[in-house]
């Protein structure tokens, strides 16, 4: 039965990856503040997280995942930018008792400072400001379908805005992920910005949909200490392809340090960050996570991540 579901899963997926072989590498592609990563502990990691997918930030990264929170999780995000943009996002993660598997429901938004309106004859502006902005609202759904496998979806409701001129349009995220139980293996698949063109200001651009497989396993692990090693890599729709590579050491389930590195990358290099687990009770706790990623001339682009387990 469990390879069965398997095949199946795969038979799914491959003729998504065989779409993507045929995808232009040229053009203008939409909506890109959905590539940003916007978890510290998964950006930290070299966003090699495709595998290593646990908790509510999930959704944005494999939403099979999501099945591993086995509480109610809410979680924010925090990224600050180059060029005075900022991207927020919030999760909360819940499990009803009266149907199987794991819901999330999301929203991330990147915003600008108001910017002033300049012309050929007034290149110091008018006195006159303009915003812009892109927000998405998602809905995700995970459950286990064996002991081992596991399924998610995520679909999103995208919005973004540029002065009196706006869009709305759609999108889906899919992912699978197998748990193969030594040393902790698991190997994952996740299609991402699955969607039609958009169309603003009478210009149509493509979603940048990317597919990425990834794997992760524990290089050691003791009741005090472990290793966990991660490595994916992605196929977008909107570049050439590229590997992102991770580590996170765990310290007795309280502190977390992480590092990692991504290659075929225009700006992005290493990456390094750590966390902390507050416990407030038998079941509750706070987690902070930090993250910095080396991003060359554009500098380092830090986040911060709060996550309220109860």
């Amino acid at each position: 039965m469990k390879r069965i579901l398997f095949l199946t899963l795969v038979a799914v997926m491959l003729p998504l990856v065989a779409q993507a072989e045929f995808f232009e590498k040229v053009g203008t592609y939409g909506a890109q503040f959905l590539e940003v990563g916007t978890s510290a502990r998964a950006t930290a990691m070299g966003s090699a997280f495709t595998a290593v997918a646990d908790d509510a930030s999930s959704v944005f990264w494999n939403p099979a995942g999501l099945v591993e929170v086995r509480r109610n999780e809410f979680h924010v995000s925090q990224v600050e930018w180059p060029a005075d943009m900022n991207l927020s996002s919030a999760v909360l993660a819940f499990n009803p008792s009266i149907i199987p598997g794991t819901f999330g429901i999301s929203m991330r938004a990147l915003w600008l400072d108001p910017m002033i309106v300049r012309t050929a004859y007034e290149p110091e502006g008018n006195g006159q400001t303009f915003d812009a902005g892109s927000t998405s609202f998602g809905f995700s759904y995970s459950q286990f379908w064996t002991d081992k496998f596991s399924a998610g979806l995520t679909a999103n409701f995208i919005h973004m805005g540029l002065a009196e001129q706006s869009v709305n349009t759609g999108s889906m995220d899919f992912g699978i992920l197998y748990r193969i139980g030594l040393r902790d293996m698991r190997l994952g698949m996740v299609i991402q910005n699955l969607g039609g063109k958009i169309t603003f200001d009478e210009r149509a651009a493509k979603m940048p949909t990317n597919f990425k497989v990834g794997g992760s396993f524990k290089a050691f692990g003791t009741d005090h200490q472990s290793l966990l090693i991660a490595a994916e890599f992605q196929h977008p729709a909107d570049n050439a392809e590229r590997s992102n590579f991770g580590l996170e050491y765990n310290m007795r389930d309280t502190f977390y340090g992480r590092m990692g590195y991504n290659l075929g990358y225009d700006t992005d290099g290493f990456t390094w960050g750590f966390g902390t687990v507050l416990k407030t009770g038998k079941y509750s706790r706070i987690i902070t996570d930090y993250s910095m990623v080396d991003m060359g001339a554009l500098h380092y682009v830090h986040r911060l991540s709060m996550s309220f387990i109860y």
